[in-house]
């Protein structure tokens, strides 16, 4: 989640004219009655060794029955959670958006250990939103967490310290997206004096135009209110703490400074010059919530941008799934001069631009206009619309989130980001090469891929069940019309006319302020997992799977997948995902899948006696991750093939085939297993990446349908019925329907080199 959500606070409606007296007032006034949020107790129950080891027996045992040869250990965990150390998180919990309280690093350490089970788990809070107190109390927090979870092969949890660089632009050539840091010690000289921020939207936003809450506010909220104190004083620990001075290096700064860097490249400079090597992982990339139409991964590929040290993507979060790459875009752009246009509806795809320009012309029809007129009218909306980026859906006065219908997103897509920009996608990503040291030597991103929960609600690894929508995802919202209205503000008028702004307009207004906060609320998901086959059950050997990229990522349920290269080298070796191998013969790979086991109700008994019943209620909402017996079967694998562009402009629709292969599998409690050659390897002689995706049969997923379209004869979405977040939809709903949950190996890298350029070199 991004932050600043509710700027609109002051502007919407607490400007009230009130006369508040008593003490009361006066300490909200003087500042003396908010209190910043602290880390938190962690519950100190050791979990049993006995279900330690069991837990691994059983991954172990799968592995054999499948007929995985030698097994590595396979792990769980979650490398993306905030807690209420997070300005958005701050604002989720408060009282006007239902929110039921702070949630701090202790009680995340406790839902990761007895509530999701998890094997390993990263705090990553937001760099922007922290300050010396924070990071100080976040570290503290997080030695105490790996403490009692133990040490050594029986240890029930390993604990990774990090934070989040959360990065917006308000145009494409200055959106970077968001960037989690995560250091593979915990001691003081293994991890970074203090987080680094991004510059721009969000940092400016919590120290300057993020307003704070007036004493007023007791008028609307009562015994509330203290509440809205507590987020004005943590705004206000954020204002007091100074920005470092960017001249110096990072290594030679004060320790109760702010640091800021404006790109990736500038964020890796400055980790290096503390002497660090962290893990750096893109993730979000496709959320079109506020990532400018137009945005494309090619900038990220340029040297200073260091895209090498980028080894792992997370792919899929509680916003979605950001892997697939479409032809289709939400706004074109002219050769002539690089000016924007509003392209054309394709199948199974609708630009927002477009439908701005349908949705003027049909109220310009019922006022009574002429069809000319009308029509000339939504040409207008639409260039201008494609112009304003995310804040197109602004120049349609009046509109309601059920307007739009499902333009804009990616109708065909497993579980899709909101507002898709396939450009940042994964799979495009990983097709496109940098030719700026010649075509010899292209740049291209190597990922291994991983998904996690990105929670704002202190609770790692959602996604073991669907429940409690408000609670396990990112849903929420004004809790009554009222506080819709002081958010919000009163609803506008339905004109026929467009009310636009240029781009260079809006780049002096915060993205977050222009955002489509309420639609965005039907598409949020539980969240995923990241896995890593890792030599033993250790924090080093969990960051060595990282380094190997031998790590898979799954939409949440805990299914286990192997992809190997069965004839690399000599033609007997085998290399396991992640790995990048120079090959000339035409590759054969395995691959083997098993779903995850499917859930019996409440908690196991070690979560309940560790834990508690009270804690069980509060914390884990009455559920655990407690699996059966019996797992769920594993329906097809499918194989995505990609050749990366080895010319500058080669059309990118041509070089990712998903699927390539599709393996239909016979229903077994083992799981599935096949081979398959590329022979087209040798003919084309030209790098090439696979990875696997392994899709269960289907269950009920909250949001699965985010739209819930009532279509016509021919297919068209004519009305949808949206899942809000906030007090129109009741929260006891869960919005299920029914999703194939799925399980992405890290790809295979193989570089072409014939027997004639290696005897060359």
């Amino acid at each position: 989640m991004a932050l600043g959500k509710m700027t609109k606070i002051i502007g919407g409606g607490l400007a009230v004219a009130v006369v508040v007296v008593g003490g009361y007032a006066l300490s909200w006034s003087l500042g003396l009655i908010g209190q910043v949020p602290t880390q938190g107790a962690i519950t100190q129950s050791p979990m049993p060794e006995s279900d330690v080891l069991a837990r691994q027996s059983r991954r172990l045992t799968s592995a054999k029955n499948i007929g995985v040869p030698q097994p590595k250990q396979v792990l769980f965990g979650d490398f993306h959670v905030h807690t209420t150390y997070s300005a958005d998180a701050f604002l989720w919990a408060l009282p006007m958006n239902g929110g039921n309280g702070v949630h701090p690093i202790g009680e995340a350490c406790d839902f990761a250990r007895f509530c999701s089970n998890l094997d390993f788990w990263s705090i990553n809070d937001h760099a922007e939103s922290m300050t010396k107190r924070r990071w100080d109390e976040t570290r503290a927090s997080m030695r105490q967490c790996q403490a009692v979870s133990g040490e050594g092969p029986t240890a029930d949890m390993f604990s990774f310290l990090g934070f989040e660089w959360t990065q917006v632009g308000a145009t494409p050539a200055q959106h970077y997206g968001h960037k989690n840091v995560v250091f593979q010690d915990l001691a003081d000289d293994a991890v970074s004096a203090r987080p680094i921020a991004s510059s721009g939207a969000a940092f400016d936003a919590l120290r300057k135009s993020f307003p704070t809450f007036p004493a007023a506010i007791t008028l609307v909220e009562g015994t509330k209110a203290p509440a809205y104190a507590d987020m004005n004083a943590f705004l206000g620990e954020i204002r007091a703490s100074h920005v470092c001075d960017p001249s110096i290096p990072s290594n030679e700064l004060p320790l109760d400074c702010v640091e800021v860097a404006a790109n990736p490249g500038e964020l890796l400079a400055r980790l290096e010059q503390q002497g660090l090597d962290p893990l750096v992982i893109p993730h979000g990339s496709t959320w079109g919530f506020y990532t400018p139409t137009g945005t494309s991964w090619d900038k990220q590929l340029k040297a200073d941008m260091r895209p090498e040290r980028m080894n792992a993507i997370e792919i899929y979060s509680g916003h979605g799934n950001s892997e697939e790459y479409r032809s289709w875009r939400s706004v074109g752009v002219r050769e002539t001069d690089g000016s924007y246009f509003c392209p054309e509806p394709s199948e199974n795809y609708t630009p927002g631009c477009w439908r701005a320009g349908e949705i003027i012309e049909e109220r310009c029809l019922a006022t009574g206009v002429g069809a000319a007129e009308c029509s000339a009218r939504a040409v207008d909306a639409r260039q201008i619309a494609s112009e304003m980026s995310v804040a197109f859906h602004t120049g349609v006065q009046g509109v309601q989130a059920e307007d739009w219908l499902d333009a804009g997103q990616c109708v065909d897509c497993f579980l899709p980001a909101f507002n898709y920009r396939p450009m940042t996608s994964m799979q495009y990503g990983l097709a496109i090469s940098n030719f700026d040291e010649g075509l010899d030597k292209p740049r291209r991103f190597n990922w291994g891929v991983i998904a996690s929960s990105d929670t704002h609600r202190a609770r790692p690894g959602t996604g073991f069940k669907e429940y409690q929508r408000t609670v396990s995802t990112e849903a929420g919202g004004a809790r009554n019309e009222g506080w819709r209205r002081r958010l919000f503000g009163a609803q506008q008028e339905r004109t026929p006319n467009f009310q636009g702004r240029t781009r260079e307009e809006l780049t002096r207004v915060s993205g977050f302020q222009l955002t489509e906060m309420e639609r965005q609320s039907s598409f949020w998901q539980t969240g995923g997992l990241a896995a890593v086959h890792a030599e033993g059950r250790s924090r080093k050997a969990i960051w060595d799977a990282f380094q190997r990229k031998e790590v898979f990522a799954t939409s949440g349920p805990k299914m286990l997948l192997w992809f190997d290269l069965v004839n690399a080298g000599d033609g007997t070796q085998v290399e396991p995902m992640g790995a990048s191998v120079e090959q000339e013969r035409a590759p054969t790979f395995s691959v083997r899948a098993t779903g995850s086991f499917k859930q019996k109700p409440g908690c196991p008994e070690f979560a309940t006696e560790g834990l508690g019943a009270d804690k069980i209620a509060s914390i884990c909402g009455g559920e655990c991750d407690n699996p059966s017996d019996v797992r769920h079967m594993i329906k097809r694998i499918e194989i995505v093939r990609i050749r990366p562009q080895t010319t500058p402009g080669e059309n990118v629709d041509d070089l990712i085939d998903d699927a390539f292969i599709t393996h239909t599998c016979e229903p077994s409690p083992d799981g599935c297993a096949f081979e398959f050659q590329d022979p087209d390897y040798e003919t084309l002689g030209r790098d090439t990446l696979y990875y696997a995706r392994a899709v269960q049969e289907s269950t009920p997923t909250i949001n699965a349908d985010p739209m819930q379209c009532e279509r016509d004869g021919d297919g068209n979405c004519i009305k949808v019925n949206l899942c809000h977040g906030d007090y129109r939809t009741d929260k006891n709903e869960d919005c299920l329907a029914p999703a194939e949950h799925r399980a992405w190996s890290s790809p295979i890298y193989l570089t072409y080199k014939s027997t004639q350029q290696a005897a060359a070199q």
